[in-house]
């Protein structure tokens, strides 16, 4: 037994060693270079691409820079950006709309639900860069999808990429990226047992009374770990790049695509860094959060 036990131990060391090497060799050691550049001056051309000089936390007080912090096009207005961003395209976008197709799904013909998932998915799976592309041509000013639309409305055609670039991601991003609210509140609410909706039915009750007393309060796990998730995806999303590039006039610039504008394009790679390091931050703070909110969900269901 003993023999048995080390030949298992040995053999699942064996087998976790590839795994750990790729983790080590593609998370942990950029993780900690991403800090150590953070604390230099390294760019992308001239002296200091190859030796760059150890400037302590001078990158971090450039990025809060009291007189740079909320100047358009900064780190600041960048973060403030971003937190519009994940309130109005998650939050608000996301899950609301998410929650709600999933109630209405409860109560429609099988055939109209399977089509209702399958199009709300194939947002989702499909390649970034062809959805991407397919919001463009339907956004198009000269000969975009819209306008035609507009026009064959008698409506006046709109340059919606320029005059309204920030709404358009919000709504691209919660187009994207609501299929997984769909399904985790679709599974939610199916799990919950039909003899509750039915005594509701019994009583009267309508069907706002019945998200709201029933489904909503048997969900709100469900719910925590949603916002959560898509809070941390959102805040991470780098796709509205393909849409403006960040532009105009930095109106778009969420802190994803200004770590990449700062690190390549102005070749600022310590700067970027710290940018970096302080979304990891973040990011961070969420998982911490995340892995509190699902430990006291299971300690509630083992009591």
């Amino acid at each position: 037994m003993r023999s048995f036990s080390l030949l298992s131990r040995s053999a699942g060391a064996a087998f976790l060693t590839p795994a750990g090497l790729l983790i080590g060799a593609f998370v942990i050691a950029p993780f900690f270079w991403v800090i150590y550049v953070s604390f230099t001056n390294r760019t992308l051309l001239g002296r200091t691409a190859m030796n760059p000089d150890f400037v302590g936390f001078a990158n971090y007080f450039s990025l809060f820079d009291a007189a740079s912090f909320f100047t358009r096009g900064e780190f600041g207005f960048s973060l403030i950006l971003t937190v519009q961003f994940v309130l109005l395209s998650a939050l608000a976008g996301q899950a609301a709309l998410g929650m709600l197709l999933a109630w209405m799904l409860q109560s429609v013909p099988k055939s109209l639900k399977r089509l209702t998932e399958a199009v709300v998915i194939a947002a989702w799976i499909l390649p970034e860069v062809v959805v991407a592309f397919a919001w463009f041509a339907f956004l198009d000013y000269e000969n975009g999808t819209l306008n035609m639309i507009m026009d064959a409305l008698g409506l006046p055609p709109g340059d919606w990429l320029l005059s309204f670039p920030f709404w358009v991601i919000v709504v691209f991003n919660t187009w994207r990226g609501t299929a997984f609210s769909m399904m985790l509140f679709n599974s939610a609410f199916s799990s919950i047992p039909p003899s509750y909706f039915q005594a509701a039915d019994v009583a009267g009750a309508t069907s706002w009374q019945k998200f709201r007393d029933i489904g909503l309060p048997l969900i709100r796990g469900h719910v925590v770990t949603d916002l959560i998730l898509i809070t941390m995806w959102t805040f991470n999303v780098f796709t509205p790049f393909l849409l403006t590039s960040g532009g105009p006039s930095y109106r778009t610039e969420i802190l994803p695509i200004y770590t990449y504008r700062v690190a390549f394009r102005d070749f600022e790679f310590g700067k970027g860094a710290a940018v970096g390091v302080i979304v990891m931050l973040i990011n961070l703070v969420f998982a911490l959060f995340y892995l509190w909110v699902t430990r006291r969900r299971a300690k509630g269901v083992a009591a």
